[in-house]
Parts: C-alpha cells; sequence; structure tokens
C-alpha cells in the first residue's frame, strides 16, 4: 500500500505553485542536515524529512536567523504538513510561522489567499480531492505545538556548517588559530 508521500509524488501537479516544488536535483547550503531527505523547495528553502525523527516535516531556511534557527519542524508527518499547506494556500505561511504573531501569520495567510490564482486553487484542490486531506483547524497553534521543546539532536549536520557558524561540534565557539 502507497504511503500518503507516494501518493501526493504520484500526482501530476505542478507543486510550484503551492511554493513546494519538486526537483530532482535540491541546491546545496551549508545548514542543509546531512540526514536530510528532501521533500520539495522555494527558493533557498528546503522542505524535508530528517533521518532519526520518522515522519515528521521540517524547513531548512538558511536566511532565517529567528529563535528556532535554519532548521526547524512544521509537522508531526507528512499528511498534517500537506493539511497546513491546503489550510493556508502555500507551504511559505507555514514555513514563516515560528517568526510572527498570530495576527501577522492570519493576515499573511489572507494575502496569500487574495494572490491565489485558479491555478494554484486546481492544485490544492486535487491534493484534498485526490489524497482525501482536510484543511487543518489550527495551522498556527499546531506548528507552534510541534515546535515547541523541539529536541533537535539527531540532526547531523556537515563541517561547513560549524565553519560558517564558528561552532565546534560540541556547540562551543572555535578558538581562534594563533601564529606562531
Amino acid at each position: 500500500m502507497k504511503t500518503i508521500f507516494e501518493k501526493y509524488h504520484g500526482l501530476d501537479i505542478d507543486t510550484s505553485l503551492i511554493q513546494l516544488e519538486k526537483r530532482k536535483k535540491f541546491p546545496v547550503y551549508y545548514c542543509y542536515p546531512v540526514n536530510a531527505k528532501p521533500i520539495g523547495c522555494e527558493g533557498c528553502i528546503l522542505y524535508c524529512f530528517i533521518d532519526g525523527y520518522d515522519d515528521m516535516v521540517f524547513a531548512v531556511n538558511p536566511e532565517n536567523y529567528g529563535e528556532e534557527g535554519q532548521v526547524y519542524p512544521l509537522a508531526r508527518n507528512f499528511e498534517d504538513f500537506l493539511r497546513l499547506v491546503v489550510a493556508c494556500g502555500s507551504a511559505n505561511p507555514v514555513e514563516q510561522i515560528g517568526n510572527m504573531t498570530r495576527e501577522q501569520f492570519e493576515n499573511h495567510v489572507k494575502s496569500t489567499w487574495d494572490s491565489c490564482g485558479e491555478e494554484e486553487k486546481a492544485v490544492l484542490e486535487k491534493i484534498k480531492t485526490e489524497l482525501d486531506i482536510s484543511p487543518m483547524e489550527d495551522p498556527y497553534g499546531y506548528v507552534k505545538e510541534v515546535q515547541q521543546d523541539f529536541d533537535g539532536s539527531k540532526i547531523i549536520y556537515s563541517d561547513a556548517y560549524y565553519e560558517t557558524l564558528g561552532i565546534q561540534r560540541d556547540g562551543s565557539p572555535l578558538e581562534e588559530k594563533k601564529e606562531c
């Protein structure tokens, strides 16, 4: 039996219309976890699964310097992630919840739906009907709950991540190299 993720990938839809572009090759940024399995992307933002976290869906945003860092969970599983996307009109508002107040988020969702064209609406409708997905009732509350007290200890980063941020693998600052 196919998983919801496999069924989703089998749909004949342009996922870039909902900021969840499928690609054969994804760009690589220093903060992308080594153990990430890409789902889709929006520019430099990667949506992915990460080994060690079952079906949890994450966003990785190299441009995010908010409290949650550059890698943060969005949904407990792929079905919930799609429910969030269907409720919000695209993946973008879902990804931004961590840096927004509820009011900012609601305004962003309204703006997303106001600019949503017929093609985007058709993609969302196909996801709803073909996968039997209903919109998440409280996207903001759901994502905030998933992100609360999240333990990112199973995320594996590359050497470039630590070098770019100037930290050692144990989290302590890199010591400056002294010349003799």
